[in-house]
């Protein structure tokens, strides 16, 4: 009898020990705007479904080709996460990364892809998750497209958004070079399939910049390009660093590293972009001091008990391929 209940103990303490680690989730929602399921993979802090808090999200966007489940699988976002809320270089928190393989994160002939993450996706993880709310509660990053999208989404809702890192993003002040994805992606390409210089230069952020300017909300970036990336990009990066320090120096950090467009630079930028971020956005916070300003873009926080994992969720490793 002893020896059983000595067993049933150390059973209910591993598990306990395995509750209590950060989970990694594949989900999905509904998609109007993309006329499909919305997917996206989901990490959550350590002791997320034990607790009450709010917490900060992270919007992490992928490059083109890529999917929701390419920062967990390429980018090691789940040890680097862990290993700096444990040394308590950034708070717990919440990181949503959506996939959209060719939207580039604009509205586009093929993909509303912007409408779908400002009304569609971000209301839902309000709703679905303890998040803190407004422009404090979230921040955005993104690789190459998923730079651009990043640059763009600051400058076109700043009073949504704290924060950015923009890892060799793809903004190229003039038009992309040949070589680039951009020309063959559906949101800069005309009914004939030739890339469509107009549409590159309406979407992109030097169309923006002016009335970015001219607001109060000011968003904080972090630039960073590896010095021989075969895009041009570290260029185009230092470009778009100079006309951000001319104005808010205080919110504009450059870093130019060694190496090309690759995941050996993102992974390791990642972990430096991610302390910066968060200096920017508010700690996690009991629920009932994390109430939405009036004024917040997006509606109140949900007042549903905390998101109830799935049995399967309580492992730290990726649960899909």
């Amino acid at each position: 009898m002893l020896g059983f209940l000595g067993g049933l103990l150390a059973l209910l303490a591993a598990c306990s020990s395995v509750q209590a680690q950060s989970v990694i989730l594949k989900e999905d929602i509904p998609s109007a705007a993309l006329a499909r399921p919305f997917a996206y993979v989901v990490y959550l802090p350590k002791g997320y479904a034990q607790g009450d808090k709010r917490y900060p999200v992270l919007y992490l966007l992928h490059g083109a080709g890529g999917d929701e489940a390419t920062w967990t699988k390429e980018g090691a976002v789940q040890t680097t996460v862990d290993r700096l809320i444990d040394a308590g270089s950034i708070p717990p928190a919440i990181i949503v990364m959506p996939g959209c393989k060719t939207c580039w994160w604009v509205d586009g002939a093929q993909d509303r892809a912007e409408t779908a993450f400002w009304n569609e996706l971000v209301p839902s993880i309000s709703r679905r998750y303890r998040v803190i709310e407004g422009r404090r509660g979230r921040l955005i990053a993104g690789l190459s497209a998923g730079g651009y999208g990043a640059v763009r989404f600051a400058m076109r809702y700043p009073e949504r958004v704290a924060a950015i890192a923009a890892l060799s993003p793809a903004v190229y002040a003039d038009l992309p070079p040949e070589i680039s994805a951009a020309r063959a992606q559906p949101p800069f390409r005309k009914a004939d399939g030739s890339f469509d210089d107009r549409a590159w230069k309406e979407k992109n952020y030097p169309s923006s910049i002016d009335a970015y300017f001219a607001q109060p909300n000011k968003v904080a970036f972090y630039l960073m390009s590896g010095d021989n990336d075969r895009y041009g990009i570290a260029f185009e990066t230092v470009t778009l660093f100079k006309r951000l320090y001319d104005r808010q120096p205080e919110l504009a950090e450059l870093r130019i590293v060694d190496g090309d467009h690759s995941w050996g630079v993102w992974s390791l930028a990642l972990g430096n972009a991610l302390p910066f971020l968060f200096r920017h956005a508010d700690k996690p916070q009991p629920m009932l001091m994390a109430a939405a300003p009036p004024n917040a873009p997006h509606g109140p926080p949900s007042p549903a008990p905390a998101h109830k994992l799935p049995a399967t969720a309580t492992s730290p490793l990726p649960l899909f391929p």
